[in-house]
């Protein structure tokens, strides 16, 4: 049955990297299903051609990526505007994408009597430690994690991007299995694929015009611009790789935001800049061409609690990737990911230099990779599990009414 589904993005939607790319995905395929989808986000963000999405009707400011003061006052901001829309909206189940979502929903669920399904993208306290807006040891961290604590609690039905994050609510949250389904992020093959023929002239201009010397092998990164991302340790890798006159040096092609300047500087002061092309943000749809120009990827990303939709569109370009050895990694690349210790500068030179010399190693991943993510990692596998999932949330709610 086609259902009306209350999305909630208390975040700048769309912004072109992972949280959004999710959301963006998500939606449109439940949309070709004949769902009817309203998104609630921010006043900042671009419009997706497509999707029905509001936002609070106040001024549109661009934020920081990350937990911040500024995000706070705007949920309180876009609680009166949810309300409004559910009520004329009336859907029978909100989506809720992160743990502000939970909260700002939860007005509407009971006024409604509707499920919700929380779309849980890490653990609310680990981000805000890893964004430095809090210490472990503050007074201030018990009440965040019993918060955090109480809002996983809530929904009917929680989704997560990988089974490790399924596996951290139930051993350090209580929450139960029954409850959890995994919904890996995913991509559009026919979107995100390896370049044809008939594209190589095509590349070639995107190459020059981005000033990559022809000959250079290229090592693509696409993300977020942090230190929690791991392009700090990326940088200081490359870095290690100029310094070695033994060996070809490659090209780093970074693409991403926010702080592309601070990185650039960076990146001048060790000596590298002629071995780095920083893009700032590439946008979702022209990604694919860029990857496009990858012999190799990179996932240097240290949090353990999140998971790594950038896999997936390095996947299915046929990129073979070279990734930090934390679980989501592990989940998606299985025995196919080229794998180094976190903060490893060392070693993740030496791996993409492993791989970078050996051409039939890397047609070999990048193939086998192609062939994972058509078979597991698609919109279309992500949109059956959360067809079940709305089913089982509307359920339990029933049930949980004696209804």
């Amino acid at each position: 049955m086609p259902l009306r589904v209350l999305a909630l993005a208390p975040t700048s939607f769309f912004s072109d990297y992972g949280c959004h790319v999710r959301i963006r995905g998500q939606v449109e395929e439940l949309q070709k299903r004949g769902h009817s989808v309203l998104i609630t986000t921010y006043p900042s963000g671009k419009d997706v051609p497509g999707l029905n999405i509001v936002r609070p009707p106040i001024p549109a400011r661009q934020l920081q990526v990350g937990s911040s003061w500024q995000k706070i006052l705007l949920d309180i901001a876009m609680a009166p505007v949810v309300l409004y829309h559910a009520l004329r909206f009336r859907p029978h189940v909100i989506h809720a994408y992160l743990h502000e979502g939970v909260s700002l929903g939860m007005p509407a669920a009971k006024l409604l009597g509707i499920p919700i399904v929380f779309d849980f993208q890490g653990s609310l306290t680990a981000e805000m430690v890893e964004h430095r807006f809090l210490h472990r040891e503050s007074p201030l961290f018990p009440f965040w994690f019993h918060l955090e604590n109480r809002l996983d609690q809530i929904p009917h039905i929680v989704l997560t991007s990988s089974d490790h994050a399924r596996d951290l609510l139930t051993r350090q949250f209580g929450l139960r299995q029954e409850t959890i389904l995994t919904v890996h992020d995913s991509v559009d093959p026919k979107k995100f694929h390896p370049p044809s023929d008939d594209e190589r002239q095509r590349l070639k201009r995107l190459r020059k015009s981005l000033g990559i010397p022809a000959k250079r092998k290229v090592v693509v990164y696409l993300g977020l611009l942090a230190p929690y991302q791991g392009v700090d340790i990326l940088l200081e890798a490359a870095r290690e790789m100029t310094a070695a006159t033994s060996a070809e040096t490659p090209h780093f092609l970074v693409m991403g935001f926010p702080s592309v300047e601070r990185y650039r500087r960076r990146a001048a002061d060790m000596g590298i800049e002629d071995f780095v092309t920083f893009t700032s943000r590439v946008p979702y749809d022209a990604a694919p061409g860029y990857l496009a120009l990858g012999d190799v990827a990179v996932a240097p990303k240290l949090p353990t609690t999140e998971g790594s939709g950038k896999l997936c569109p390095y996947m299915s370009v046929g990129l073979p990737v070279v990734a930090t050895d934390v679980p989501a990694h592990r989940e998606y690349l299985e025995d196919l990911g080229v794998y180094v210790p976190p903060r490893d500068p060392q070693a993740l030179a030496s791996a993409l230099r492993g791989l970078l010399d050996d051409a039939g190693e890397r047609r070999r991943i990048g193939s086998a990779l192609r062939a994972r993510a058509l078979e597991q990692f698609t919109w279309a596998r992500a949109g059956d599990a959360i067809e079940r999932a709305y089913g089982e949330a509307l359920d339990r709610y029933v049930f949980s009414r004696g209804i």
